[in-house]
Formats: C-alpha cells, structure tokens, sequence
C-alpha cells in the first residue's frame, strides 16, 4: 500500500503503476544498492513500478532514512518508505530500487521463498459478534473515505458520532460536548496538528478521557519514532470493522 501510494504522489499530472510478482533464485549483491544484503536462495519477488518523476542519486541514497521526505510541509511525514523498509527487513526480506530523474522508479522486494507444501488448514469459525455501544465518539480522520466509514461502523452498532476532519474543529467540538464525549478516536499524522499533541490538549481539560489511535504506520515504526507510546491503544489501517468494535469495548470496558 505505501508503495503504492507513494507511485501515485510520484505522478501527479498522472501515469501507470504496475504491480508483479515473480519466483527469482539468488541476487547479486551490487544489484541491492542502497542496500546491499542480499538475499541467497530462492525469493519471491515483488515488483512496483511507475512512470512518474523519478529520483537523483542523492534522493535514491536517503529514501528508506525515517523522516526523510520531497515532498512539502503537511504532504508527507518521511515514513513511508522507512515503514516499507522495516517490514522487508522484519520478513527477512532485501529491497532494491531504481530510478532516474524523469524516468519513474521501480521497486523491487525479495522475500524468503518456502518450500514447505501448503498446510491444510480447518474451515475457519464464524467470527464472533463485537457488542456495540451508545457512548458518544469524538472521530478525528483528515481522510474523508476513513472516515465516512469509521463513521458508518459506529453509528450502525449504536454509538454516537461527533466526526471532523480538522484537529482544530475537534478541539471546538469538544468544548461544546465536552462533559458527552466518552472516547477520542484519532488519525495519528494529521497536516496543523498530529493526533497525539491533540488527545494531549484534551486530556489536560478531561483527564478521564479515553484515546484510541489509528495509522496507516506499523505499530512498531509508530512506536520507534515516537509517535505514540507503548502504553496507548492503537489501531492499524485498513480497519477492519470487527476489529475496531473489539478495541473501542477494550478501551472503554463493559457496556453499562
């Protein structure tokens, strides 16, 4: 998905992303640069290319680095990228890219290929219902898909939605809701205001407020870079219903 997207900002009069995947044996090491680890053996590989603009030699060397970013203030955070990078990493995997000025950019992922046969596996048992609720959610999504959907969840299993796309009018919201507000549920990285310096503010109003966050960003990247704390409830994108009713009853406890 961050590959992706990051093609998509790469192109934005337009262009084409393709995505493939191959079974490829051993890899030269002069072919990982900037990375150099090379995967031995055999790797399945993913490949993601664009047509867009391309990159310098010096914006190739930095692009997995945390933080860093091309693009404007309040267009990127600079862990796209370093969020790609880490899970590769984590599977054992190496990454290679290509690219030149004006020429797009590819992306290659080589991952560990198992020669084990595929394992049968039980049919899978019918989810279990997540009990709603009637409290009131303050929902703080700068993106408007996410957040029409996050919105439909709750309001389907019960809850009430106070929901905006600004930090700003969240904070204008909460002081005329302020003694309904059961639960902040935050967008993590968010152009004027990040979610954390947000939940921040109103937790210094209510401290019996109770924050949620979510973010495209693993856990673990999140967590490294100090976005969030490791004692803070947090969800990751995409969010899959089910899992979003089973962390707001976490949080929250028992309905009364």
């Amino acid at each position: 998905m961050n590959l992706a997207v990051n093609a998509r900002d790469a192109m934005p009069s337009g262009g084409t992303l393709r995505i493939g995947t191959a079974h490829v044996e051993q890899q030269e090491e002069a072919s990982m640069a900037p990375y150099p680890e090379a995967l031995s053996g055999p790797s399945v590989l993913l490949r993601v290319s664009d047509t867009g603009m391309g990159m310098d030699e010096t914006t190739k060397a930095r692009i997995f680095e945390p933080f860093f970013t091309t693009k404007g203030p309040g267009a990127g955070t600079g862990l796209g990228l370093a969020t790609v990078f880490g899970i590769v990493k984590q599977s054992g995997g190496s990454i290679r890219v290509e690219s030149e000025p004006g020429q797009g950019a590819t992306f290659e992922v080589y991952l560990p290929r198992s020669e084990e046969p595929e394992r049968s596996s039980s049919p899978t048992p019918a989810p279990t219902r997540i009990e709603g609720g009637s409290e009131t959610i303050l929902l703080v999504e700068d993106n408007e898909q996410v957040r029409q959907l996050v919105r439909r969840v709750l309001l389907k299993n019960g809850y009430q939605v106070l929901d905006t796309s600004s930090p700003q009018e969240a904070l204008a919201l909460f002081e005329r809701h302020r003694d309904s507000i059961d639960l902040l549920l935050t967008d993590v990285v968010m152009p004027q205001m990040s979610g954390r310096q947000l939940a921040e503010k109103l937790l210094a109003s209510r401290r019996e407020l109770k924050v949620l966050y979510m973010s495209g960003y693993t856990e673990d990247v999140a967590l490294r870079h100090g976005i969030v704390e490791a004692t803070v409830a947090f969800l990751l994108k995409p969010i899959e219903p089910q899992a979003l009713l089973r962390k707001l009853r976490e949080v929250l406890g028992s309905p009364s």
